[in-house]
């Protein structure tokens, strides 16, 4: 049953903690986490701000894969109104699962889609999602950069499993700057101060965390100097 925001703000500060990774508590508590910074954050001129001005832009490069009265599952919350987007794309003859391991996410997520009886929001790690079904599209929005390489390996086999026949999975993420781009300088130092994770996505590529990407058909763009990538993986 989803929670008011009156028993939102009583909930104890521990609850939130409780069967979140550590390194997710280590590195992104102020982020993700703590459930006052989350709320303050959870507007979409932050993520505008955050992305350089691009997320519209790259939103639509997962918005634009969904078909209406498809199966779609995002893997985590994205600040903003990219979930509500998305759901509205697949419609009322689909299905758009999300999922979050943190609590306060997934009050955002269902405070979002409430009202939206083909919108579900569970709890489970990406790496290990417990839902059973297979998807027409899987979507990870700015999630790899934000854990650790085993990590990344686990998301990305958890999301190709979950594809049916001729699905996609889209991964939309950073990648390596290209040498003229000056933005690439201040993310080093961003990647160095707050994102230790991050600076393997300019080392490797995402098909590269995959155990089997043979399997797959890859496709890779690169945006704005090569800051960002979108990668598709097509189940054949």
């Amino acid at each position: 049953m989803q929670r008011t925001a009156q028993e939102d703000l009583a909930r104890p500060l521990y609850t939130y903690y409780e069967g979140v990774p550590d390194y997710l508590v280590d590195v992104y508590d102020w982020a993700y986490v703590n459930p006052d910074r989350v709320r303050s954050l959870d507007r979409n001129l932050v993520v505008r701000t955050l992305l350089f001005l691009q997320d519209r832009r790259l939103m639509r490069r997962y918005l634009e894969r969904i078909r209406a009265g498809s199966r779609v599952w995002q893997v985590a919350h994205v600040y903003g109104d990219l979930v509500i987007r998305a759901a509205h794309r697949v419609g009322p003859h689909g299905v758009f699962h999300l999922s979050d391991i943190t609590p306060i996410q997934l009050e955002q997520g269902l405070r979002k889609l409430s009202g939206l009886p083909w919108a579900k929001v569970f709890r489970a790690d990406a790496g290990q999602a417990a839902q059973q079904d297979r998807y027409d599209l899987v979507c990870s929005f700015f999630l790899l950069h934000e854990v650790p390489d085993d990590k990344k390996r686990q998301i990305v086999d958890c999301m190709l499993s979950k594809l049916a026949p001729g699905g996609e999975a889209v991964f939309v993420d950073y990648h390596r700057p290209r040498a003229w781009q000056p933005i690439g300088w201040l993310l080093r130092l961003v990647n160095a101060w707050l994102e230790p994770y991050a600076h393997a996505l300019w080392q490797h590529e995402i098909s590269e965390y995959a155990s089997d990407a043979a399997q797959y058909r890859w496709e890779k763009r690169t945006l704005f100097g090569g800051v960002y990538q979108c990668v598709v993986a097509r189940r054949t």
